[in-house]
């Protein structure tokens, strides 16, 4: 079953007088727990493929039917609700907040959610434990390492049980042994049962998804799958 089902996207952006088409006449079907990269060099379109997909953007033209409905006829609220419920950001800064601690950080999105302290809190000790951080909990970002950090990341992206992990370029700011431990992990993610679609321009990181989709000057330049190394997860969201 397609989770996300893109037809003829364009986007187009407006710089003082001229025209960028960031992306021209993309189509695409990600289905229920497959494990996508999406690479491309600067400038590709990658960027702006990644904001339609997490609804932080909206497209020129052309259709985007999120579990068979149509995002430009969401209202804003509908779509706050998909960013945070349905959809875990990953990003490669990470995005904590330096004066809080691990499980706050984690905790964050539960409380736009409106859950109850109780909840929110047990839910974000599980998160970090899945995340192997069960002992850095009550550590601030500036008291962990890169990784860690990352992983903190990951456990806030996980916390609302979204249908899909959204991560741009997660090992950018790591080295390649640490980026092969976060790339361990989201393997472990996508056994569970989510849909994973990774942003990167590292072929080596792309590598470790089943599907590769590249981009360049805005179109879809190839997708395919690599080495036929999709399994399906056993937990479906």
């Amino acid at each position: 079953m397609n989770i996300i089902r893109i037809e003829h996207i364009a986007k187009i952006y407006k710089v003082g007088t001229e025209e960028v088409h960031a992306l021209r006449d993309v189509s695409l079907n990600i289905d229920k727990n497959e494990y996508v990269a999406i690479m491309g060099p600067s400038g590709s379109g990658k960027s702006t493929l990644m904001n339609m997909l997490g609804c932080l953007d909206t497209p020129t033209s052309g259709l985007y039917l999120f579990k068979g409905v149509s995002v430009s006829e969401m209202s804003d609220n509908q779509l706050a609700n998909i960013r945070n419920q349905e959809i875990g950001f990953v990003f490669q800064t990470f995005n904590l907040l330096a004066r809080y601690d691990a499980i706050h950080n984690v905790e964050l999105p539960l409380v736009y959610a409106g859950i109850s302290k109780n909840e929110r809190r047990e839910r974000a000790k599980r998160a970090l434990i899945d995340v192997g951080l069960g002992d850095r909990m009550n550590h601030k970002p500036n008291e962990l390492s890169g990784g860690q950090r990352q992983r903190v990341a990951i456990a806030r992206a996980l916390v609302t049980n979204p249908s899909i992990i959204l991560a741009d370029e997660p090992t950018g700011n790591l080295d390649s042994k640490t980026g092969e431990e976060i790339m361990g992990l989201f393997h472990e993610i996508h056994q569970k049962g989510n849909t994973i679609i990774l942003v990167t321009h590292e072929e080596y990181i792309a590598e470790h998804a089943a599907r590769i989709i590249r981009l360049k000057d805005g179109l879809i330049e190839k997708d395919e799958i690599v080495n036929n190394r999709y399994i399906p997860a056993t937990n479906e969201k």
